[in-house]
């Protein structure tokens, strides 16, 4: 069930107050339209109605689409620190409550920023997995090594020639795009489930750069 409350809040930038609805859940099968506003950037955003100061409201967010037994849990923080806490709390919590024997065969996530919750909706969308994809983005990024650290990979989208991405380069100020063949993304994915990865989760997973580093050392997710 999508579950949402009214809050009033204060804008940063010139302190008006304003009501705003906060959604802590999106139930893909009961609100279509919900998940229509979240891929436009419109689930808990908040926009200041005298100056349109536009933020992120803090707020925790669980995003369940049934049909394609996916299951994000996104909660804001860029705290490297705080981050870790929280993803140990949510795989205490769910091992405890006995939650994950009624999700068996989905793919659980656990995200802290917005771009990438987006991200993983869109990569599930289209019939992918998110773990090859990381795969394929670390791949896109050592083409110039020099400049991987100062530059974010993110999916875009599948398009006539493969898989579209989009590359940000900090330091320049660019943003690139990289199109990836689909039989690339087949051969990687298929090298992947042939080294013991599984395409679904045992529990809850952070899917980052740090995931797909692993699983090119040869780890998968039995560990």
């Amino acid at each position: 069930m999508s579950i949402n409350s009214k809050q009033s809040v204060k804008c940063p930038n010139c302190s008006q107050m304003s009501d705003v609805t906060v959604w802590s859940s999106i139930t893909v099968k009961d609100s279509a339209d919900l998940k229509a506003d979240l891929l436009s950037g419109k689930i808990n955003m908040f926009k200041c109605p005298s100056c349109e100061h536009i933020a992120l409201m803090p707020n925790p967010l669980l995003y369940h689409d049934e049909d394609k037994k996916l299951m994000i849990s996104f909660t804001p923080t860029n705290d490297p620190v705080v981050k870790e806490q929280m993803f140990t709390n949510i795989k205490d919590s769910s091992s405890k409550s006995g939650e994950l024997s009624k999700l068996e065969g989905y793919n659980l996530r656990f995200v802290t920023d917005y771009n990438e919750l987006l991200e993983k909706v869109l990569i599930f969308d289209n019939e992918l997995n998110d773990k090859a994809v990381e795969v394929i983005k670390l791949m896109i990024l050592s083409q110039d090594i020099e400049k991987s650290e100062q530059r974010n990979c993110r999916f875009g989208k599948v398009c006539d020639d493969g898989l579209e991405f989009m590359i940000h380069d900090f330091i320049e100020n660019q943003v690139y795009t990289s199109t990836v063949p689909k039989s690339s993304y087949d051969t990687v994915y298929a090298s992947l489930i042939e080294s013991g990865m599984k395409p679904y989760s045992f529990d809850w997973e952070m899917v980052n750069s740090t995931y797909a580093t692993r699983l090119l050392n040869g780890f998968n997710n039995n560990f």
